[in-house]
């Protein structure tokens, strides 16, 4: 099976499309203060089977699914796209600075995944049926991804969220972020686990050996390979052209790491993820590097992702109100009790702790490439998929007017403190 002149056409036209309507909408949503993200997935709503599928079913079978070997190498696009993005969201996750924010960042973050996962876990075990489970032999893991799936925060969502409203270089923006990165990166772990369990490798290698295999990694590279890419990055800069030379050291091992997770079971997405904190962590890498990257890859290969979520399913067919709604309900309940109580115990004011709370319930891409990989995986229904698509949506658009609403009351609270002159 090879791509011939029609296959290639249809394969960069449909690119050419994508990256046309992810950069016009995404632009558009920009305008009204949202993120980018937004316009990006509501793209692939509009070019998929919701709309264009359903208006103009030829054009959209035409670019998306008549030629199975022009779908298949748009599939190893996305695959690449999203591999490279978990590389960059790697890269953000400052291990020193997380571990200096202490007792109240570690207080937001723990009760921040504690609360939403017990949730989460309790609904999504108790009522298997009605949330859409896939398969009922997988109860208990079903109920582990979807706590999982409200636990987690968005990373780049929440940064983008501090910058625009200038709390990104303040104290309780840097409490925010710290716990973020805590609460990524405890998620991700656990849905390592989850990903070996359904038994997405190609072998049968054993759990208890993906489980070790996959702590090992992530020791060795955290803690041994992290020092070595920090001593080699600055003779790669040195002798080799520059950005090129450091730029394909840092895919290489993105590349390389992701194919080892997948080799032995979880998805290649958690090694990129983790050689991207590795790597982000060296005090050699220069800022124009990460940006080059940043841009590269969320500005080409990220909305390529992005777009193909709508691609999948029919958010109109597969759309549950109910389950929307309980989604939204059990993300604001879980997350905004959860870090706001922690926030609190860690010694915040009461706007500060609720600040804090809707700062960190941002769900945004994170889940939806949960749901994605669960989806793909047949672990959940397009009906569950769509529920946490438009939950991750809603979150994110409402985090911003949420937060800016307790940091208008707190600067009201402390100008009736200052006394008349």
């Amino acid at each position: 099976m090879h791509l011939n002149s029609s296959d290639i056409v249809i394969f960069l036209l449909s690119i050419g499309i994508v990256l046309f309507f992810a950069r016009g909408l995404g632009e558009l949503f920009k305008r009204f203060k949202q993120p980018i993200i937004i316009g990006e997935i509501i793209a692939g709503i509009v070019l998929g089977p919701t709309i264009l599928g359903a208006l103009f079913p030829e054009y959209y079978n035409y670019l998306f699914t008549d030629s199975e070997v022009a779908s298949t190498a748009f599939d190893g696009i996305t695959v690449l796209g999203l591999s490279m993005l978990l590389l960059v969201l790697g890269l953000e996750i400052d291990l020193r600075l997380a571990l200096s924010q202490g007792k109240a960042a570690s207080l937001v973050s723990l009760f921040g995944i504690l609360f939403p996962f017990t949730i989460g876990f309790l609904f999504a075990y108790l009522f298997p049926d009605y949330f859409g489970i896939a398969d009922e032999k997988m109860r208990f893991i079903f109920a582990l991804f979807i706590g999982v799936a409200l636990s987690i925060t968005a990373l780049p969502v929440v940064a983008k969220t501090l910058m625009d409203l200038n709390l990104f270089k303040t104290e309780i923006g840097l409490l925010i972020i710290t716990s973020a990165m805590f609460n990524d990166l405890i998620g991700w772990l656990i849905f390592s686990i989850i990903l070996g369990t359904i038994g997405q490798q190609s072998h049968d290698l054993g759990m208890g050996f993906i489980i070790s295999m996959l702590f090992l990694f992530i020791f060795f590279t955290l803690f041994i390979g992290r020092k070595i890419i920090n001593y080699f990055i600055p003779y790669l800069e040195k002798f080799t052209t520059y950005p090129g030379g450091i730029l394909n050291f840092i895919f290489i091992l993105g590349f390389l790491c992701a194919a080892f997770t997948e080799y032995i079971g979880v998805h290649a997405i958690f090694g990129a993820f983790i050689i991207g904190i590795a790597i982000g962590d060296s005090a050699h890498l220069k800022e124009q590097t990460r940006e080059i990257i940043h841009q590269f890859v969320t500005n080409i290969f990220a909305p390529i992702f992005f777009v193909s979520i709508g691609l999948k399913v029919n958010f109109i067919t597969n759309f549950d109100f109910l389950l929307v709604i309980i989604f939204v309900s059990l993300a604001f309940i879980g997350k905004v009790i959860g870090c706001g109580l922690g926030a609190h115990w860690g010694g915040k004011s009461t706007d500060d702790s609720l600040i804090i709370a809707f700062g960190m319930n941002s769900h945004g891409a994170i889940e939806i490439i949960l749901g994605t990989i669960a989806l793909q995986a047949g672990l959940i229904h397009e009906r569950v998929f769509v529920g946490l698509v438009l939950m991750a949506l809603v979150t994110t658009i409402s985090s911003a007017p949420l937060m800016s609403i307790f940091v208008k009351r707190k600067e009201m609270s402390l100008l009736k403190k200052v006394p008349n002159v």
